[in-house]
């Protein structure tokens, strides 16, 4: 019996010891990226969303966004500005926004979803549009790209 809980202990503190090396190990920490704050987006951002599968401008947008989540808008050409919903993880920022009628289909509805991250200075990533409708294409995938308005 004496025999058994000697081999356990020895097990488990291999296993400790393994899981420490692995945790502090170099190759791990250069792939966990760096956590973005949005203290350092804050500011107006004029941007730009295009399908993935071409470079035609489908809309412009502005963004204002602030240290606090909840007090980031989206601004659609001609519409008054919209509340966002904004989470981090990592070095991305999430949007989310909807349902609201669509700019480019009139009377339908849709909801956006958003990962950004901060490259070179912009703000740039992807948006999944869903479209409130039963035709094959309800879900558009773009891409966006924001830099700073003066």
């Amino acid at each position: 019996m004496r025999y058994r809980i000697l081999v356990l202990a020895i097990l488990a503190g291999a296993c400790a010891k393994a899981e420490e090396a692995a945790v502090d190990s170099p190759a791990t920490a250069a792939v966990v990226p760096a956590t973005i704050s949005l203290a350092d987006v804050a500011g107006k951002w004029t941007a730009t969303a295009r399908p993935e599968s071409a470079d035609t401008t489908v809309v412009n947008y502005e963004i204002m966004a602030t240290a606090d989540p909840s007090m980031w808008t989206i601004t659609l050409p001609g519409r008054p500005a919209m509340p966002l919903r904004v989470t981090t993880d990592g070095d991305s920022i999430m949007l989310t926004n909807g349902p609201y009628e669509s700019v480019l289909r009139k009377g339908v509805q849709v909801s956006t979803e958003s990962v950004m991250r901060l490259v070179d200075g912009k703000l740039v990533g992807t948006t999944i549009a869903h479209y409130a409708t039963a035709a094959a294409d309800s879900v558009v995938r773009l891409r966006v790209e924001a830099t700073r308005a003066p």
